[in-house]
């Protein structure tokens, strides 16, 4: 016989996630949440995860929720535990991601009088959550409090009533929060305040939710393109270039077109998820010679787009948000059913729609096209193919060169996780087999829950999970390893280059004591005992050929996941990166 909490709110709560198909619920253990978790664990519909750490958990679920395109539950104690999600809130709020976030409270009056494990947790979020619903405290559970407490809340009522008048509101409250949820793939919050006692139970419901039917919302806009059609046939100079995108999002159909078109040029990025022989992957490697040629003026001008077309998440090569901020197109459309970013500051249209509705939409009104836009521009990607080769073969061990063995041996169906900073940049110089499904944080691009994301996301994944991360973001979230939930068959590659290495390539004095103190945080430690601790097989490679003589077995199935450390040597990474834009800046 299943058990439920005895406090209505709770099973209000488990209802409502029930009814929405929240399956997959990331608990951190506590007390005040302990009529929640008897809610959720009870039930046999629910799959539980059991994470101390509530910003490792946050970043978990919403590893979870990426992967499933699916919202997922974190639930925790009250207090400063609560904070904790932050991080993850934010980078869900800015990435979409449907997070609903459940934390117990304390009651109204035992907030701000000196009570335990007590701050404000009303609204907490308000900034970046798509609502709060911050729910009312039972009348029937720990009545005596009541009346002691807060008589007014009874307000010449019978407790019946009371209760009713509280179940109506919270049933409101959790169907407005699910709605933005659901409509919008927005974060929400639900805060739920108890009394004790907090462990009884029932084993029949005590309560009837009021559920309403949500919809999902059409976010089509009633624009006719007939007329964006016109000014895209004018055009002979077309930019489409792709953010943060979902795998196998678009159709072929669509991208076949746009590659077609010499009057288009489309940049993508490793986490557009685009593939195509004539699409353009590395932005930086086009618009880095520019900057560099004494025509950059001329250059610019030629690159600088008619009709600039955009969609997806987070853009990450700054040449390009510059580019196009100082050499802006006659006309900017971005394509989001919720909202457009004005990134490059000319924002001329927003059509509220998907990408595959846009382009179905845009093709009757399309002709034809004749120009040298692409044909142009794709002799320059070709020419700086054949120097990025070149150069490869000549430099030392470096982050550079180990990142080209890096994505040259990722064998084909992975799903990659790209931890931020320096290894989500660096992947943007290299080619990536159109297999691959590639996931990065971007949202608010910290280096706080790579690791805890991926691990979220390989639980349901189909294929084999890589992690790909720096030294900084891996040992920063290594509470991510302290869980039972890391398939055999995850993978690592942490790149330790002794500190922020990143930080050596932006302008300042790298050559001081306060440099590698505050800002490249300069370190010897290895993931070695982190290894061994959590129990993941540790391999380490300090050169070319030991790295290529590991990576024989690092993706063979194995009985434990696998962490494979390479170190690279701090003082030259940053040269021969700049080295490398000089090198292939000749035209």
């Amino acid at each position: 016989m299943m058990k439920h909490s005895n406090i209505p709110s709770a099973q209000t709560v488990v209802l409502h996630c029930k009814a929405r198909g929240i399956k997959n619920i990331v608990i951190s253990p506590g007390s005040r949440n302990a009529p929640l978790i008897i809610g959720f664990s009870e039930d046999p519909y629910f799959k539980c995860f059991s994470i101390v750490d509530e910003r490792t958990a946050a970043f978990f679920g919403l590893g979870i929720a990426q992967c499933l395109r699916e919202p997922v539950a974190v639930l925790c104690t009250s207090g400063s535990a609560l904070l904790n999600y932050y991080p993850a809130i934010a980078e869900a709020y800015y990435s979409q991601i449907p997070l609903v976030v459940i934390s117990a409270d304390r009651p109204e009056y035992k907030i701000d009088v000196g009570d335990g494990q007590t701050i404000r947790q009303d609204h907490v979020f308000d900034r970046h959550i798509g609502y709060s619903a911050n729910l009312k405290q039972d009348i029937l559970h720990a009545t005596d409090r009541i009346k002691k407490y807060r008589p007014n809340w009874l307000e010449n009522k019978s407790l019946a009533e009371a209760q009713q008048d509280v179940q109506h509101y919270n049933d409101s409250e959790l169907n407005r929060a699910f709605h933005t949820l659901l409509a919008l793939d927005l974060p929400i919050h639900i805060n739920v305040p108890f009394e004790e006692p907090l462990y009884g139970f029932a084993t029949n419901l005590s309560v009837h939710a009021t559920i309403k039917p949500l919809l999902k919302e059409s976010m089509k806009g009633s624009d006719t393109l007939t007329v964006f059609g016109e000014i895209w046939n004018q055009a002979s100079k077309k930019m489409v270039l792709v953010g943060v995108n979902p795998p196998n999002s678009m159709e072929q159909a669509f991208l076949e077109r746009l590659a077609k078109d010499p009057t288009v040029v489309v940049f993508t990025e490793t986490t557009s998820n685009m593939y195509h022989t004539d699409f353009f992957p590395s932005i930086d490697s086009i618009i880095a010679p520019i900057e560099k040629s004494e025509i950059k003026d001329e250059l610019f001008e030629k690159l600088r787009p008619d009709v600039l077309v955009t969609f997806g998440g987070m853009v990450i090569s700054k040449k390009i948000k510059a580019f196009l901020r100082q050499y802006a197109p006659k006309h900017h459309w971005h394509i989001d059913p919720l909202r457009a970013f004005d990134t490059f500051f000319c924002l001329s249209h927003h059509f509220k729609c998907s990408a595959n509705e846009f382009f179905a939409g845009l093709a009757p009104s399309t002709i034809p096209a004749k120009g040298e836009y692409f044909r142009f521009w794709n002799a320059i990607k070709l020419d700086g193919e054949l120097k990025r080769e070149t150069y490869l073969n000549e430099i030392p061990f470096s982050d550079l060169l180990a990142f080209h063995h890096i994505f040259k041996g990722i064998p084909e169906n992975l799903h990659v996780q790209l931890a931020n900073s320096s290894t989500v940049r660096y992947s943007q110089l290299f080619k990536l087999h159109p297999s691959l499904k590639v996931f990065s944080n971007r949202g608010t691009s910290g280096i706080d829950g790579s690791t805890s994301t991926a691990i979220g996301a390989a639980y349901y994944c189909k294929e084999p999970t890589l992690l790909i991360t720096g030294d900084l973001s891996f040992f920063y979230d290594s509470n991510a390893l302290w869980n039972s939930y890391i398939r055999p068959d995850f993978r690592i590659i942490l790149v330790n280059n002794g500190g922020g290495g990143i930080f050596r390539i932006l302008p300042g004095n790298e050559n001081t004591e306060k440099f590698e103190t505050f800002f490249e945080t300069t370190h010897h430690l290895d993931a070695s005992q982190l290894c061994k601790m959590h129990g993941l097989d540790y391999l380490v490679a300090s050169n070319e050929s030991e790295l290529e003589d590991l990576f024989g077995d690092f993706y063979k199935p194995s009985i434990r996941p696998q962490l494979l450390e390479i170190n690279t040597p701090r003082l030259v990474n940053n040269k021969i990166l700049l080295a490398y834009f000089d090198f292939i800046s000749s035209f």
